[in-house]
């Protein structure tokens, strides 16, 4: 099964796509499909989470990078996390992943906002096509902290 078949999957450019639960056998595929990196937000005690999934990955020679996300209190320190990773990834095949898409697409909308690749109407649009973040506690106030520190917005 391909990546692109992956729960709430989009596909930001030819080397950066964003889904939710991917399952084991599409992390098997990734090296077939020419991926890279391979970043998961989900926590390890989410139903939705792959055992071994390091594993899987890592056997196919991926680098393979956990950031979990509490859906419930998400922290400006695991976004700026992500941005790392993302910096360190750039010219490199990446999946970004979680649950639903939700915790990926708010962290690389703010990403690609910060980076200048979109405007805050387009990083809002990628976001609030999967779900909006005003409905979850904790969500509004870490973008708005992130736009505040890294665009003075």
């Amino acid at each position: 099964m391909a990546m692109e078949n992956s729960y709430n999957f989009r596909r930001v450019s030819q080397e950066l796509t964003t889904s939710g639960v991917v399952g084991e056998e599409r992390l098997r595929g990734l090296a077939a499909e020419a991926y890279a990196v391979l970043v998961n937000l989900l926590p390890d005690d989410s139903d939705h989470a792959v055992p071994g999934e390091q594993a899987i990955v890592e056997e196919q020679g991926l680098r393979y990078v956990h950031i979990p996300v509490d859906f419930a209190r998400p922290a400006i320190e695991d976004y700026d996390r992500f941005a790392t990773v993302l910096d360190q990834a750039h010219g490199q095949k990446t999946h970004l992943h979680c649950a639903a898409n939700y915790r990926v697409s708010a962290f690389y909308a703010l990403y690609a906002e910060s980076a200048g690749l979109w405007d805050r109407a387009q990083a809002d649009a990628f976001i609030e096509d999967l779900w909006q973040p005003a409905a979850h506690p904790g969500w509004p106030e870490l973008l708005a902290a992130v736009r505040q520190r890294d665009l003075g917005a």
